[in-house]
């Protein structure tokens, strides 16, 4: 979570009276705070939080409201929870890389997304967030040796998209800068990079029904609409990635292309500096085997090892 830069050492002689006054409501209530260590599942860029065992104690005014959501494939209670403390919370802004804290109320478990509606002269620090949904729990993990690290997750292509890194093709050279799934790229991450997304619809069957070996293992040809996004990369980069990826299908017969994809350059804007990013995306569409990606994967986990990324509160 992004914090805000508070300076002024002392507060006005407001912030006593509203000092006591969260005193007053909360009783003086205090939150244990659990540390938690970002794991990354080598083989397909998923994120797990692992207990540490390390933990703090902070006091302050506690508030969480509960929104019931019926939706289509669960119905969830949604627990939003601010904190507020008469004192900033220094654990939140010196936590080593990949790490976070999860805080617990009764059942709900949370972490904070935000510090906001800070006023210098009242001297108090609101945190908020929501708990944890019950559909995430399983990316939260208390006991270590419960963590499964040796099967595969998703089911489409990006296990291979993610071993590009480590791929050797005749006459190209593997990209340098790294690769990451959509939606999981680590926070503040700095150019260059490369996201891939593959979206829900994205996923077609080529074969009208699996195929099964003597084994009775499972191979289903399948089709992926697979989008690249490119931060600070210039032409010649993004062409030279572009060119790696069609010999990459060429030498190893571990997906097809079955388009020909063209470099786009997108706007990405930031107006208060008047400038735009080095974002350059392309669509590709590749055919492959269910059960060839699950191959890459175990290959994966023999030649990686558990993988940190920094994400800070």
């Amino acid at each position: 979570m992004a914090t805000l830069a508070e300076s002024a050492p002392n507060a006005s002689p407001l912030n006593a009276a509203l000092v006591a006054g969260v005193e007053n409501v909360s009783q003086q209530q205090t939150i244990t705070f659990v540390e938690y260590q970002r794991i990354v599942l080598p083989l397909d860029g998923y994120i797990f939080w692992v207990n540490a065992g390390a933990s703090f104690t902070a006091q302050g005014s506690f508030h969480i409201a509960t929104k019931l959501e019926q939706r289509e494939d669960e119905t969830i209670g949604v627990n939003r929870v601010v904190f507020t403390s008469a004192q900033e919370l220094q654990d939140f802004n010196a936590v080593a890389p990949g790490t976070m804290y999860i805080g617990s109320f009764g059942e709900a478990r949370f972490a904070f997304s935000q510090q906001a509606n800070f006023y210098q002269q009242s001297g108090l620090y609101h945190y908020s967030g929501e708990a944890l949904y019950p559909a995430l729990a399983t990316q939260i993990v208390d006991d270590p040796t419960t963590l499964d690290l040796s099967d595969v997750i998703v089911s489409n292509s990006l296990p291979l998209w993610l071993s590009l890194g480590s791929a050797t093709v005749f006459g190209k050279t593997a990209p340098t800068f790294p690769i990451y799934p959509s939606f999981l790229i680590p926070q503040d991450a700095v150019p260059p990079y490369i996201g891939v997304h593959i979206g829900d619809t994205d996923t077609e069957a080529i074969q009208s029904a699996p195929s099964f070996d003597y084994e009775d293992s499972h191979f289903q040809l399948c089709k992926d609409r697979v989008k690249i996004t490119l931060y600070g990369l210039r032409n010649d980069a993004v062409l030279d990635f572009q060119d790696f990826v069609f010999q990459y299908t060429l030498d190893t017969d571990n997906m097809g292309v079955m388009n020909m994809p063209v470099i786009r350059d997108e706007k990405r804007t930031q107006r208060e500096m008047g400038i735009i990013a080095q974002k350059k995306s392309f669509v590709i569409e590749v055919n492959y085997y269910q059960s060839r990606v699950r191959e890459i994967g175990r290959q994966l986990i023999l030649e990686s090892i558990q993988t940190y990324l920094p994400n800070t509160l």
